[in-house]
């Protein structure tokens, strides 16, 4: 579990250097971890992306130093980052729904958003099942979306992508064209603060031949630890990409390698099922 202590040593660093410059490549040295693994970590623990949270404790001192001082809005702005009176109250607005000139009147609702902490526990009652496999890369088809992952707006999406795709044939199109690991959602295309990324629903390429509306994405060569889901979706998914980040990672000798996620869809048996089988594939690399 020293990864998940030196997480806990990155909040630490956070937090004191709230009124300064907070660079994300350093805060992931201070964890030991590549930037790419880092934020993803953070981001599957918390719920939050690291910016996300940077924002949300800035704007929280922001508000308690209005309200407890005299200092000048825009002195306040400038301390926490925002380069405008204007970027400030945009952003102050959006997670205290008042300006920062109203906040300083008595009575007003404002939020607060307390520095995260972890209990670390060893956990490992349940084994955890995996296999490492390399592969070559390869092509899907399908089609994606462009989703946030602020706020969980991307399980949203996904699920109602999902629903659209399960309602309208896709899915069942898509399935006529299935290689051997079957549908596949594919998380890719993070951009650098991992607060935007790609979902492709997607199959192994097996023809030339599809409809025009398709795309194709490349799966590019990669190790992957591929751990086995049993349940009902999705439920159960959720339940093993946390295991994952919070008992796998911390555990092993291994880190992300920045690459496409996988979650793969082997069975033609019913979702819901307690019975019902599916993986997930992360790139690895040894750290």
């Amino acid at each position: 579990m020293e990864s998940l202590q030196r997480l806990v040593d990155s909040i630490d660093f956070i937090e004191r250097h709230l009124d300064g410059d907070l660079q994300i490549e350093k805060i992931a040295k201070i964890s030991c971890m590549s930037k790419f693994h880092f934020q993803r970590m953070f981001h599957m623990l918390t719920g939050f992306t690291v910016g996300e949270y940077i924002r949300n404790r800035r704007l929280t001192r922001a508000a308690e130093e209005l309200v407890q001082s005299n200092s000048k809005v825009i002195d306040v702005a400038l301390k926490y980052g925002y380069e405008t009176p204007e970027s400030f109250t945009k952003a102050f607005r959006n997670i205290h729904g008042i300006t920062p000139s109203a906040a300083r009147k008595k009575s007003q609702l404002l939020k607060a958003f307390p520095k995260l902490s972890f209990q670390i526990q060893i956990k490992g009652d349940v084994e955890m099942e995996y296999k490492i496999m390399e592969k070559e890369a390869f092509q899907v088809i399908g089609k994606g979306i462009q989703t946030s992952t602020v706020n969980g707006e991307n399980n949203r999406n996904i699920t109602a992508f999902w629903n659209e795709s399960n309602n309208n044939g896709f899915s069942e199109a898509l399935a006529k064209n299935c290689g051997p690991l079957g549908l596949i959602g594919v998380c890719a295309d993070f951009n650098p603060q991992q607060e935007n990324m790609t979902y492709f629903i997607g199959a192994e390429k097996q023809t030339e031949t599809y409809p025009t509306e398709w795309q194709e994405l490349e799966i590019p060569k990669a190790t992957w630890a591929i751990f086995p889901v049993k349940g009902s979706m999705p439920v159960a998914m959720v339940k093993v990409w946390e295991r994952i980040f919070s008992e796998w990672f911390p555990s092993t000798g291994y880190e992300h390698a920045e690459g496409p996620e996988l979650e793969v869809y082997l069975s033609d048996g019913d979702p819901n099922s307690v019975d019902y089988y599916s993986e997930v594939w992360i790139p690895i690399i040894k750290k």
